[in-house]
């Protein structure tokens, strides 16, 4: 479960003040696969965020019960002067997971072959999402928080990480940003729709996107 309670959050660049939480109020059920839609710069990410506490609310606070994930794929975070064996098992012990089995799984998975034994530094942006999305696959986190899964690699990998994401949602939670709207329909069960700084729940997915494309739509 994560509940909102009274967050806003407000940026200021050069003068201009951008609200992306507006005393938002809301509660997200534990096992719920949840989109986030709206605008760019709508503040979706900036959401994801805060949910994983890598950012702060301006006011207000968001309590979460259970396992959270990082951002999936992220892969702003790991050290690069290990290899991406070094930084599996280093989040494997952070996170109390069987070290040798996040290894291996996160091996096969990413596809990195002998690359898997090279420093991180040393990576392609396509090769850091192939880890940082294995191992995001490889810990059972109680609630997934997904941002733009369908920008990871190449064609087929997306299509491996879709797969392997929506299996991981049939016993997980989520909060999902995603401009692919086949995607949402097929994984996710409600939605919120941001719009200057306030957010609608919608409990069926299909009705959030609707009001999604009709914010569009009057403008």
């Amino acid at each position: 479960m994560i509940r909102f309670v009274d967050v806003s959050k407000k940026f200021h660049t050069q003068g201009v003040e951008t609200v992306v939480a507006d005393k938002i109020n809301m509660t997200f059920p534990s096992g719920a696969v949840v989109a986030l839609l709206g605008r760019n710069g709508a503040g979706k990410s900036s959401l994801l965020k805060m949910i994983s506490g890598t950012m702060r609310p301006t006011r207000g606070h968001i309590d979460v019960e259970g396992t959270v994930s990082w951002p999936v794929g992220f892969a702003g975070s790991f050290h690069a002067d290990l290899t991406g064996l070094q930084n599996a098992r280093f989040v494997a012990r952070i996170y109390g997971v069987d070290t040798d089995q996040l290894e291996d799984f996160v091996h096969e998975f990413s596809g990195l072959g002998d690359a898997f034994n090279l420093p991180f530094r040393t990576y392609s942006q396509g090769m850091r999402a192939r880890l940082g999305f294995a191992l995001s696959m490889g810990i059972a986190f109680d609630t997934y928080l997904v941002d733009e899964v369908t920008a990871v690699g190449d064609a087929a990998f997306r299509e491996t990480c879709e797969t392997a994401l929506a299996t991981r949602l049939n016993s997980r939670g989520a909060v999902i940003v995603s401009h692919s709207l086949g995607f949402l329909r097929r994984v996710c069960d409600a939605g919120v729709v941001i719009e200057a700084g306030r957010a609608a729940w919608f409990d069926d997915i299909h009705s959030a996107i609707e009001a999604h494309q009709a914010s569009f739509a009057s403008t």
